[in-house]
C-alpha cells in the first residue's frame, strides 16, 4: 500500500515519501497568460489534479501550489498589438484558464501566486546568489554562471561540456559563458518595468518559480512538476537558483507529464505547441465535447506517455462515458435517485475485500497513476451495476453505485446525474440559436464573472456582448448570472 512515482531525477520509479508524515507540498508549474490554454495545457493540469486527489484520497494533507506567470516577452508583444495593459491583458487570460479548468473539473490550486507579485522575493534571491558568487551583473542584466554550480545538468542529464553554445540559448557578448542564463532583465524602451538594485527591468523566466516555490512550501519540499518540455533549461535552471542560494536539496520528487501529439493524415506525429500553431484550445473543445469527456480522454492514456490527438480519441472516451453513466441511468430508473458521492474506505476495502474493485483500484493509483488500468475497474463495476440493475438487487445495485462514483471521484469523474451527461451531444451546435452549446455560454458566463471579480469590465462587457449576438440573454443577480435564449 505504497504510492510509487516515476521520479523524473532519479529516473525510475521510487516510493513517495513526503518530508513531513501525512503532509504533501506541491508546485506545478502553471500557465503564461497571454492566449487561450490547449489540450497540452489541460494534459498538465488534468494530470496532477488527479495525483492531488489521489493523495487526499489517501488521506494525505496536500498544499498545491501552481503559479501564474504574468509578464514575459510574449505577453509585452500580446499587449502592445491589443493595446492594452499588462493586467488586463493576463487579467483576460487567467479568468479564461480558470473557466476551462472548472469545465474540466480540475480543482482550483490551495495557492496561484502570480509573477508580478513576488518581485521582492525575486530581487532577494538573485542578491543571495550574487553574494555567493553564483550570479553576476552585467550591462543592466544579472546573469547565473551555470559552470559555478557543480550539480548543473543532474535532472536533465545533460553535462556543460556536452551543450553547443549557442545551441538553447542565444549567444550574449554580456555573459560570461554562453550557456549562462538571465536572471534580472535590463528595462528596454517601451517595455513595463519594476526597479531593483540593479536598476529598472523585470525578472527572468526561471526565478519566479524558485521564488514561489520557497515562499510557499520551503526551502526544501516534497513534489514539483510540469510538462517534459520543462525539465531543460526550466527546470534544471530552478534548482541551480534555488540551490545555490539556499544550500539545500530543493525538491524531493520530480514528475513530468508526456506531451500531446497532432497526428497528420499521412501519420506523422509532432508535438501540439503554441509555436507551431497546430493546437486546438480547450474552449473551442468544449462547443463540442463536455469537459468531462475531455478528462476522461487525457486519462485513457498513462500521465508519462505521449498522447496522440484526434476528434476519433474524442468521440472514443465519450462512449466510454456513455457505458459508465448508462450504468448509472439504469441504477437510478431502480432506486429512484442515486446515492451521493462519498469518499472511500480504502482500509475497510482491503480487509474486507483484498481482491476486490476498490483494492485494484487504489494499487493502479499507486503504481505511478496508471489511470488506464484504474478506468478499467470503472468498466468492470460498470458491467456488475447492469447485471444487478437485471436481476433488481437494490442492496447490491446501491453499493455498487456507491464505490463506482467514489473511485470515479479520484479520477474527477462520475459526479454528474446521468441525465445531465446525455443531455449535451455535438448535433446540438446545430440547434441551438446562434451555434452555441450550453457548455460554451457556462464556461463564457464563468469567465465573465471572473473579469468582473477582478474589475475587467471591458472583458466582461466584451463576453456580454458576444453572448448577445448568440442569442443569450444574461440577468445578474448579487451572486449569480442566469441566462435564457431569446425566444
Amino acid at each position: 500500500m505504497t504510492l510509487w512515482l516515476y521520479n523524473s531525477l532519479g529516473r525510475k520509479k521510487e516510493p513517495f515519501v513526503s518530508r513531513v508524515p501525512g503532509r504533501v507540498g506541491i508546485y506545478v508549474c502553471g500557465i503564461t497568460a497571454y492566449d487561450y490554454c490547449h489540450i497540452g495545457h489541460a494534459r498538465v493540469m488534468v494530470s496532477f489534479d488527479v495525483l492531488v486527489r489521489h493523495m487526499r484520497a489517501r488521506g494525505l494533507k496536500v498544499t498545491h501550489v501552481c503559479n501564474f506567470t504574468d509578464i514575459d516577452d510574449k505577453i509585452i508583444r500580446r499587449a502592445l498589438q491589443e493595446g492594452v495593459t499588462i493586467g488586463e491583458l493576463t487579467g483576460r487570460f487567467i479568468a479564461a484558464f480558470d473557466a476551462d479548468m472548472a469545465a474540466l473539473g480540475v480543482n482550483p490550486a490551495d495557492v496561484q501566486p502570480k509573477a508580478t507579485e513576488h518581485l521582492a522575493e525575486m530581487c532577494a534571491m538573485i542578491q543571495t546568489l550574487i553574494d555567493k558568487g553564483l550570479a553576476y551583473a552585467s550591462g543592466g542584466d544579472v546573469f547565473y554562471a551555470v559552470d559555478r554550480f557543480p550539480a548543473y545538468g543532474r535532472l536533465s542529464g545533460k553535462h556543460l561540456d556536452e551543450l553547443e553554445s549557442g545551441a538553447r540559448v542565444e549567444v550574449d557578448g554580456r555573459k560570461a559563458n554562453p550557456l549562462d542564463f538571465v536572471l534580472w532583465k535590463g528595462a528596454k524602451p517601451d517595455e513595463p518595468q519594476w526597479p531593483s538594485p540593479w536598476g529598472p527591468g523585470r525578472p527572468g523566466w526561471h526565478i519566479e518559480c524558485s521564488a514561489m516555490g520557497v515562499k510557499y512550501l520551503g526551502e526544501s519540499f516534497d513534489l514539483h512538476g510540469g510538462g517534459r518540455d520543462l525539465i531543460f533549461p526550466h527546470h534544471e535552471n530552478e534548482i541551480a537558483q534555488t540551490e545555490g542560494a539556499t544550500g539545500k536539496p530543493w525538491v524531493g520528487c520530480w514528475l513530468h507529464n508526456g506531451f500531446v501529439n497532432v497526428v497528420d493524415d499521412a501519420g506523422n506525429r509532432e508535438k501540439m505547441s503554441k509555436s507551431l500553431d497546430n493546437f486546438r484550445t480547450i474552449r473551442d473543445l468544449l462547443t463540442a465535447w463536455r469537459g468531462e469527456t475531455i478528462r476522461m480522454f487525457l486519462l485513457s492514456s498513462h500521465y508519462r506517455a505521449p498522447l496522440d490527438f484526434s476528434l476519433e480519441l474524442l468521440d472514443a472516451a465519450r462512449a466510454g462515458l456513455d457505458r459508465l453513466y448508462g450504468a448509472l441511468r439504469g441504477a437510478e430508473g431502480i432506486l429512484g435517485e442515486l446515492p451521493p458521492v462519498l469518499p472511500v474506505d480504502w482500509e475497510q476495502a482491503r480487509t474486507q475485500q483484498p481482491e476486490g474493485h476498490a483494492v485494484r483500484f487504489q494499487d493502479a493509483m499507486d503504481d505511478d497513476l496508471n489511470t488506464p488500468r484504474a478506468l478499467a475497474v470503472l468498466f468492470e463495476l460498470a458491467k456488475g451495476i447492469n447485471r444487478s440493475v437485471v436481476e433488481a438487487d437494490t442492496e447490491e445495485l446501491r453499493q455498487q453505485v456507491t464505490l463506482l462514483r467514489g473511485l470515479g471521484g479520484v479520477l474527477g469523474l462520475c459526479g454528474d446525474s446521468p441525465e445531465l451527461h446525455f443531455r449535451f451531444r455535438p448535433e446540438q451546435e446545430e440547434t441551438q440559436a446562434g451555434g452555441v452549446s450550453d457548455a460554451r455560454v457556462e464556461a463564457l458566463i464563468a469567465e465573465r464573472m471572473n473579469a468582473r471579480k477582478a474589475r475587467d469590465f471591458s472583458a466582461a462587457d466584451r463576453i456580454r456582448a458576444e453572448l448577445a449576438a448568440a442569442g443569450i440573454v444574461l440577468e445578474d443577480s448579487r451572486d449569480q448570472t442566469i441566462w435564457r435564449r431569446e425566444g
